[in-house]
């Protein structure tokens, strides 16, 4: 079997190879309407090597149908290829460090749960407090958010099988990125790889301006695979 990867396709869709595993996952809210969890609701059949829609506008969502090419889609990339303990901040607590990439931020809002992880880190002294900031970090699907350990800065992050996983969001009516899991390699459209990690997401309805990652336009946009 060839190696997982995907492969951003120049002004077109992303190409995927290895096998990688495609499902669907939608967002829980609790009655407050805060994400809390994540539900995993299908499994897409594809082969070993499979195209997925990047502009957003295919007939055959989430596989390509080549209208990138009628629509002249302009996929040009603006992300950076800096690793991401190298550009995250570092906001310190008791016990644990919370690193931010904010460019990365996918909309998902699992940050926003007691008042919000920023204030959560400063009251780390607590254990359940501690407990509810590493959650809140590794439900992130972006990697926008990871938590440390302050003293040896082993980062908290969840297990996952490599995977790609389409993101629906019913608090806000709309589908949200490909969260690509378990360290699963990309590649842009000149050859260049982007960091490998754990958890990111990239853009599928075409308006983000840090493409090939999403940015959270998918919900100004109103998009809806």
């Amino acid at each position: 079997m060839a190696r997982m990867r995907i492969t951003v396709g120049k002004d077109g869709p992303y190409i995927v190879r290895g096998g990688v595993p495609l499902l669907r996952a939608e967002i829980v809210t609790n009655d407050d309407g805060e994400s809390v969890a994540w539900r995993e609701t299908d499994v897409v059949e594809v082969g070993e090597t499979y195209r997925l829609c990047r502009c957003g506008k295919s007939s055959t969502k989430p596989l390509c149908d080549m209208t990138h090419a009628a629509v002249g889609f302009d996929g040009t990339e603006t992300a950076i290829h800096d690793g991401y303990f190298e550009t995250a901040v570092t906001i310190d607590g008791p016990g644990i460090q919370l690193k931010d990439a904010r460019p990365l931020c996918a909309e998902a809002r699992f940050c926003d749960r007691a008042g919000g992880l920023w204030n959560l880190i400063e009251g780390c002294d607590d254990s359940e407090t501690r407990d509810l900031a590493r959650e809140e970090a590794e439900l992130c699907p972006s990697g926008r958010y990871v938590a440390c350990d302050a003293v040896t800065g082993e980062p908290y992050e969840p297990h996952y099988e490599p995977s790609i996983v389409l993101v629906d969001d019913p608090q806000l009516g709309v589908s949200g990125p490909l969260w690509v899991r378990g360290e699963v390699e990309i590649i842009g459209a000149d050859g260049t790889p982007y960091e490998t990690r754990n958890r990111v997401t990239l853009c599928r309805c075409g308006h983000s301006k840090n493409k090939p990652f999403c940015d959270g336009s998918h919900v100004g946009a109103k998009f809806h695979e």
